[in-house]
């Protein structure tokens, strides 16, 4: 059960930052609180975008869906069942490896780290180890 809050916060937490991105991308906040600029240059290079939409606001959409997801594993009524971890793994597993790919992108095309990104690759990274610890966890429960 421990891991299933922990997940939920993460999500929370991933689901706060990536508004905050989204909300300065749509021109609701006028400068990052960043401190390095970095931040700006990465949300207004041409790779903010992924398939037409702004990766903020795929990282809203997908921190809601883990937090949705989270908050079903924690309900009694699916205490026993694993397939809310094996969908929270599996997503959260899809989200590491695009984190990956938009780490790529900072580090070796735009040339600028955003601290935001790193502090929600922190937390994907950390939703996704606390997931497959639970998802171990339920595997060798006893029956």
């Amino acid at each position: 059960m421990i891991y299933r809050r922990g997940v939920a916060l993460l999500a929370l937490a991933g689901l706060f930052l990536s508004t905050y991105l989204y909300l300065y991308k749509l021109g609701f906040i006028g400068t990052l609180a960043c401190g390095s600029g970095g931040c700006e240059t990465v949300q207004l290079s041409p790779q903010s975008r992924f398939l037409g939409l702004e990766v903020a606001s795929i990282g809203v959409g997908g921190y809601a869906v883990l937090l949705l997801l989270a908050l079903l594993a924690l309900h009694s009524r699916f205490s026993g069942a694993s397939w809310p971890v094996q969908w929270l793994a599996g997503l959260s597993g899809i989200a590491v490896l695009f984190t990956v790919y938009l780490t790529y992108l900072e580090l070796y095309v735009i040339h600028a780290i955003c601290r935001f990104c790193v502090g929600s690759a922190a937390i994907i990274a950390g939703l996704f180890t606390l997931t497959l610890l639970e998802l171990r966890r339920t595997r060798t429960r006893p029956a």
